[in-house]
């Protein structure tokens, strides 16, 4: 079903949160669309892209969001048709376009005048939105970073582990979302993209600044994780290297200790065998034997 507020004089904006075929129908018929673009609305996990048309553009973008359980990110798309007289947005959009299209609702109810007036505005106050939300999101991340950061020093691997997994996962996902969007937007500001109001290059080269922040962002906590990987993974090798030299220099230990029982566990004749206090002579022996081997290890600085 398609939803339609009027903002301003000419403007609409169209939001099709479930399309079926008869939508798509009106999206070719009535508004022309070419149909590779109704495809790809057909479509989901499309690659970010604009198609610049004579009339129109379309946009694919998308932007992140944290599942149910609040620990991995997940991208939403935003298929966004972009006219001189209207803006149409297609499918389970991310929730920020929701809002901002319930928001635009309530305000026409009450017969108010939404804070846009022209497509070039809509689009950019949208863009601004999730933009924001996505910064809200890193900075998300950057926390969990901070917090692996942290417990990188205390007893729990597993937790840190689980941690680290959680956040290079999403730091992936941010990656392959933002990467391939940084040619959209640069298009914004170089020209390429006309739009329909005069004015907008700042406000498009602000948007672009948004991009290249969250681009940052993303590169520098995937070389934090990375490092704190590295770091994690040389304390627990030192870490079990440590406890194998303990159990080596114990072994160490008790070798000549249990070849000395072994021996004189043998049915043969062995010295001392007939002597009343040969326990405690062999007793001695194996506790000198093992104050010589420790005060050995320890002027080696073995242990």
């Amino acid at each position: 079903m398609i939803e339609t507020v009027k903002l301003g004089g000419r403007l609409k904006w169209h939001n099709i949160k479930n399309p079926t075929e008869e939508d798509f129908e009106v999206l070719l018929n009535t508004f022309h669309f070419h149909p590779l673009d109704i495809e790809d609305c057909r479509q989901s996990n499309q690659r970010p892209k604009i198609d610049i048309y004579d009339d129109y553009y379309f946009l694919i973008l998308h932007f992140p969001k944290f599942d149910r359980t609040n620990t991995f990110i997940k991208p939403k798309e935003a298929k966004i048709f972009w006219g001189e007289e209207y803006i149409i947005t297609v499918g389970k959009s991310h929730w920020v376009i929701d809002n901002l299209f319930e928001e635009a609702k309530e305000q026409e109810a009450r017969g108010e005048d939404f804070e846009v007036a022209t497509s070039d505005a809509l689009l950019y106050t949208m863009l601004e939105r999730l933009m924001t939300e996505s910064v809200f999101v890193m900075r998300k991340v950057g926390l969990e970073l901070e917090l692996a950061n942290r417990d990188l020093f205390t007893i729990h691997p597993q937790k840190i582990i689980e941690r680290l997994s959680i956040t290079r996962k999403n730091i992936i996902v941010l990656n392959t979302m933002f990467k391939p969007q940084l040619r959209v937007f640069n298009k914004f500001e170089s020209g390429a993209i006309k739009g329909y109001a005069d004015n907008m290059e700042d406000y498009w080269g602000n948007i672009l600044d948004y991009s290249n922040k969250i681009w940052d962002m993303t590169e520098d906590y995937a070389e934090l994780i990375e490092g704190l990987s590295v770091t994690f993974d040389s304390m627990q090798t030192n870490k079990t290297n440590e406890i194998m030299k303990i159990l080596t220099l114990i072994s160490s230990i008790i070798l000549p200790l249990t070849f000395i029982t072994s021996l004189y566990g043998m049915n043969v004749i062995l010295p001392l065998q007939e002597n009343k206090n040969a326990f405690w002579i062999l007793m001695g022996i194996m506790a000198l034997m093992a104050i010589l081997l420790v005060f050995y290890f320890r002027k080696k600085k073995w242990m």
